[in-house]
């Protein structure tokens, strides 16, 4: 996050919402948030909170039903499309639909707020454009077609788009919608690079949790009780803010390792694992996930000691070498069914 303390969006006694039969139905409290300059932002909530609705309205996409949207001090309502552009860029989560452009075709509208009344892209332009591509590790890439494209790869082309529009604040909605694991770490991790390099402020929506309290310097969260608290992302984990806004009956967030819990059904038998590190880590998620209960207790009958990829089974007089977790839950599953486990 950028030194620089300006204020690049504030929200202003804010009302969102929408209007049935002309009276207005608000989703949420008044919001009286900011986002500085070099800040990155994530909003996120269950579905249904009113994220896109938040998003859209301060993108000026949809009516407030009072206050205020302001970007460097300019409220979005009093100033012109032309002007709004230049201050805002938008990412949304709608899959391209073009068939016949190129890459650098397509970063090339970002420059249109810019452009003379007949859009020709001058020297200047063509400079950003390609300063744009080489910001989302895109060089080379000018002439390729989107058809050819992988959506990751695409993704990257809407961010240059919206560098290439130039605008101090950044908003994008869920722009890790439609990719997998690897794509939406990397997207994630280049947002962050993008607010710290750039200094532009970068504000998006997602429901990737883990990842965004590993890049936001700040979370903006909708929680159930239709309030929006902002905060930073230990700060939320640690006054339980995270756990009680996406905790539920089958499962629990574990403020300790940043994990959703599922809540298994226990079987009766009790095991005391010892063990230690990464080992009893994945140990110990492996037995809660067969549904045996783990316990601190030593002078419990069943053990599972766990070292060095090897697991050893002792329970009354028996001792059971096994070589993987999967041999180990087989021969624990084998001991409970027979009976042999009390």
């Amino acid at each position: 996050m950028s030194t620089d303390n300006s204020t690049i969006l504030e929200l202003i006694d804010l009302e969102i919402g929408y209007f049935q039969k002309k009276k207005p139905k608000p989703i949420l409290p008044s919001i009286n948030l900011n986002i500085k300059k070099g800040e990155l932002v994530c909003l996120l909530g269950p579905n249904g909170a009113g994220k896109s609705t938040l998003i859209r309205t301060i993108a000026g996409l949809q009516k407030s039903i009072s206050g205020k949207v302001e970007v460097k001090s300019n409220d979005i309502k009093t100033i012109g499309s032309k002007k709004l552009a230049k201050l805002i860029s938008l990412v949304l989560t709608d899959r391209i639909n073009t068939t016949n452009l190129t890459v650098y075709q397509l970063v090339a509208m970002g420059r249109h707020p810019h452009t003379n009344w007949f859009g020709n892209i001058e020297d200047n332009d063509k400079e950003i454009i390609l300063e744009s591509l080489k910001l989302v590790g895109l060089s080379g890439f000018e002439e390729k077609f989107i058809t050819n494209m992988s959506d990751g790869e695409i993704q990257r082309v809407m961010i240059a788009r919206a560098l290439a529009q130039n605008t101090p604040l950044i908003i994008l909605d869920e722009p890790t919608a439609h990719l997998d694991l690897p794509n939406r770490v990397s997207i994630m991790n280049l947002l962050k690079r993008l607010a710290e390099e750039t200094s532009k402020s970068i504000l998006l929506s997602t429901h990737e949790l883990d990842l965004a309290s590993q890049t936001a310097d700040t979370i903006w969260l909708m929680n159930k009780k239709s309030k929006l608290i902002s905060g930073c992302p230990e700060d939320l984990i640690l006054n339980n803010e995270i756990e009680n806004t996406f905790g539920g009956d089958s499962f629990s967030y574990d403020k300790h390792t940043g994990n959703f819990i599922l809540q298994y059904k226990q079987r009766k038998s009790k095991i005391y694992l010892n063990s230690s590190g990464v080992t009893k880590i994945w140990t110990s998620r492996a037995l809660s996930r067969k549904s045996f209960s783990i316990s601190e207790d030593s002078n419990l009958a069943l053990k599972v000691h766990a070292f060095n990829n090897n697991w050893l089974i002792e329970y009354n007089g028996i001792r059971e070498r096994c070589t993987s977790i999967d041999e180990l839950l087989c021969k624990l599953l084998e001991m409970d069914q027979k009976g042999l486990i009390k």
